[in-house]
């Protein structure tokens, strides 16, 4: 028995959680993440600007505190559909008519007319036969890659692929080997060897369509004849391309038969929320059968589906929106380019500037947002070491004037060390 006076002495911390503790201690401040609560700025705090595109631009305010409302060039509502009106009453008019969520799974009883409507309107418009929904496009990747690889396959990755992609190919279990970004060269010297080692290997080639971090783009015609000559399936991430790049926005993928497999999101261009896969009908009914990432989940939420066709349908219409914003991001380009600074690579919407140092792009983005625009730095794990990066998306509706403020807040261009690719 313990007295009254004896003491109890304190457990020591499980061993689990001193490594966390350790591997946190571990971190470097400037690699430290923290999350910001952004609020619409109110519209009186809004600097009264022509814009240049038919949405209105975004601005935002921290709350709290609440400092100046920060003119957002963070975010990927590249169109400004995520506050378009017919979006918004789409969507509204299929909360009140479904509810909120789905309540079960698309095999249960999750499915939705809107849910059907959709699938078939991507699919007429990407001329694929078949189209799945799924709540995210990180679950849509997952799904994506465990229907085409498996523990006896080999999966050839772009280096700078998506980090959802390469989770998928842990799930599968296959092996992953990647080559040099955007290089076909290195990708065909991958398949030569592979397939003169082991003939009967299942392989797989991914890549995306429009890199988030980065901005660039593939020799996607180079790729796609690749593996069609070495009949392996192609996988195009297109979550940044649609609605912005290729024919009518359709991606860069589109026309393209050889890919097996098109993952998209509706969280970007679209202004909505979740994501699809599209492919043949073949792959469209295995995806339907086998996959698990599809199965065992509640069905994307019907406003956001109603909000996604209703965005599509003002893609279809309004496709110099993006013609706009595709001409603005080269004169951003040129502009950037003339002031010292590497020009970014790419043609899309994301402009990327390689800083070198996380500390140098930490500083970059203060000096941003004390001129009132709200742009991140990027650091590593995200990008490879030794490239941290300000991330600048363009979106329809910016107030004119400013990229002047973007170019005055940056000041020259950076002096990169030798180290620095």
């Amino acid at each position: 028995m313990r007295g009254a006076d004896d003491k109890i002495e304190p457990a020591a911390e499980p061993p689990w959680r001193q490594q966390l503790r350790s591997a946190l201690g571990d971190l470097p401040a400037v690699r430290r993440r923290c999350l910001r609560s952004l609020a619409p700025a109110a519209a009186a705090a809004l600097q009264p600007a022509p814009l240049e595109g038919s949405a209105d631009a975004q601005t935002w305010q921290e709350a709290p505190p609440a400092p100046s409302p920060l003119l957002d060039l963070a975010s990927n509502d590249y169109l400004g559909l995520s506050r378009d009106p017919a979006v918004l009453a789409a969507a509204a008019a299929e909360l009140a008519a479904s509810g909120l969520g789905a309540g079960a799974s698309r095999l249960v009883s999750g499915t939705r007319p809107v849910h059907l409507q959709l699938e078939e309107a991507l699919a007429a418009w990407l001329g694929r036969e078949r189209v799945l929904l799924f709540p995210s496009g990180f679950q849509a990747n997952l799904a994506a890659v465990c229907a085409l690889a498996d523990r006896h396959s080999l999966v050839l990755a772009d280096r700078l692929i998506h980090h959802s992609l390469l989770a998928g190919v842990r799930a599968s279990g296959a092996r992953l080997k990647r080559f040099a970004h955007n290089d076909p060269a290195d990708l065909e010297r991958f398949l030569l060897r592979e397939r003169r080692a082991r003939p009967e290997c299942r392989l797989l080639v991914l890549c995306e369509s429009l890199y988030s971090m980065e901005g660039s783009t593939p020799p996607l015609p180079t790729l796609a004849a690749l593996c069609e000559r070495h009949r392996v399936p192609l996988l195009v991430d297109e979550a940044h391309a649609l609605g912005v790049l290729g024919p009518g926005g359709r991606g860069l993928a589109h026309g393209f038969a050889e890919v097996a497999i098109v993952s998209g999101t509706f969280g970007k261009a679209f202004g909505s929320g979740g994501a699809f896969l599209a492919g043949d009908a073949l792959v469209g009914d295995w995806l339907l059968q086998s996959s698990g990432a599809f199965r065992y989940t509640t069905a994307l939420a019907p406003p956001l589906a109603a909000g996604a066709l209703a965005a599509l349908g003002r893609i279809q219409d309004d496709p110099g929106a993006a013609v706009a914003l595709l001409e603005r991001s080269g004169r951003w380009r040129d502009a950037l380019a003339a002031a010292g600074w590497p020009r970014p690579p790419g043609e899309g919407p994301i402009l990327s500037l390689l800083l070198g140092d996380d500390a140098a792009a930490l500083a970059a983005q203060e000096r941003l947002e004390a001129a009132g625009l709200l742009a991140l730095a990027i650091r590593p794990p995200t990008v490879p070491e030794g490239t941290s990066r300000l991330r600048l998306v363009l979106r329809a509706g910016l107030p004119s004037g400013t990229l002047e403020t973007l170019l005055e807040a940056l000041g020259p261009g950076p002096r990169l060390s030798p180290a620095s690719p």
